[in-house]
């Protein structure tokens, strides 16, 4: 479906910008991949890796509405991957986080129904979930954005999705780069905020198969959560340096011990597919009436029970130390 497309990602330059682009453009022949963003040194450095003649580069920030405009034109999917994620760095900027996050999901929506953009998947994260920090919190208010916008279309066609999931292996300031930094700078012991804290865990080619399926199975308006493993940080930690000790350094600004995808007070809008749940809007949509229970794809899913959370900490599939250091040689595939 990407085959002679225009496709806009905001954000383009971070990790997920790279494997995407890579992937679209070792998959298919797209017309047009516009990387946007705002820092025009990541911006070169990826130039000299992706020069393919469908590559353009648009210097901008989604605070600036009039920009994103432009960069839209004939614009046929748009994957809205820009965001402040930093969770102890959103909770000492709160306002810095909020301008990007909401206002800049604001722009990006309304960037793209002005320019009848056909798709849009916003990224979102676990963190949006029953969120007690502040970037969390932003993320689900763009999430709320993002499906609301489905109804501001009217009858314009333009539909707009969310994609959730959980910490990705070896992403730019994630857990992994730091520990193998640390390592490799000769550090005596390895920090690690609880002996008990959990986290999803996810490939960023796995995170990248799966927004490219959500495009083909969206109607507009859904939250998709994959089904992902658990780790403990903990095992995290052992895996890559099993002779080091560990030092536990206590929970930073902001952080949950675990972290939850599918809130059980989203249950009774939660939806189980075979490989991946979707939350339904608590909104009704007026100039559409989806059945979010077949997908476009035909794929039919099933209510979860009352009450279920989909929860890190109680998950029923945790890698253990071995599949954690296998998992690893995924990082730069």
């Amino acid at each position: 479906m990407f085959n002679n497309k225009s496709i806009l990602i905001t954000g383009g330059t971070g990790s997920f910008g790279h494997k995407f682009t890579r992937t679209l453009i070792e998959r298919y022949q797209p017309r047009r991949i516009i990387i946007f963003s705002r820092d025009e040194l990541k911006q070169y450095n990826m130039q000299q890796i992706f020069d393919a003649p469908c590559m353009r580069y648009f210097i901008g920030d989604v605070r600036d509405g009039n920009r994103l405009k432009e960069a839209m034109r004939d614009v046929d999917f748009v994957i809205h991957a820009a965001a402040l994620k930093q969770v102890p760095a959103a909770e000492y900027n709160p306002m810095e986080c909020i301008k990007t996050n909401i206002y800049g999901a604001e722009n990006v929506i309304r960037a793209a129904i002005d320019n009848n953009v056909s798709r849009v998947i916003a990224l979102s994260t676990d963190k949006a979930a029953n969120p007690i920090n502040l970037y969390g919190a932003t993320k689900l208010a763009s999430d709320k954005l993002f499906v609301a916008a489905n109804n501001m279309v009217g009858q314009g066609e333009t539909r707009f999705s969310v994609v959730r999931y959980g910490n990705v292996v070896g992403s730019r300031g994630s857990v992994v780069p730091l520990f193998k930094q640390l390592i490799k700078d000769g550090a005596k012991s390895l920090p690690v905020t609880h002996e008990e804290m959990t986290r999803f865990w996810i490939s960023l080619k796995q995170g990248v198969d799966f927004v490219l399926k959500n495009f083909e199975r969206m109607q507009g308006g859904e939250i998709f959560v994959p089904m992902l493993p658990s780790v403990k940080i903990i095992d995290l930690a052992k895996a890559y340096a099993p002779d080091l000790p560990i030092n536990l350094i206590g929970i930073r600004p902001g952080e949950k011990l675990h972290e939850i995808m599918c809130p059980s007070d989203d249950s009774h809008l939660t939806t189980v597919f075979s490989d991946h749940f979707i939350i339904r809007p608590t909104i009704k949509f007026y100039s559409v009436g989806n059945d979010f229970e077949k997908n476009n794809l035909g794929e039919v899913g099933t209510a979860v029970t009352t009450g279920f959370e989909y929860n890190s900490g109680t998950n029923s599939h945790f890698l253990t130390i071995e599949q954690i250091a296998e998992m690893d040689e995924l990082i730069d595939e």
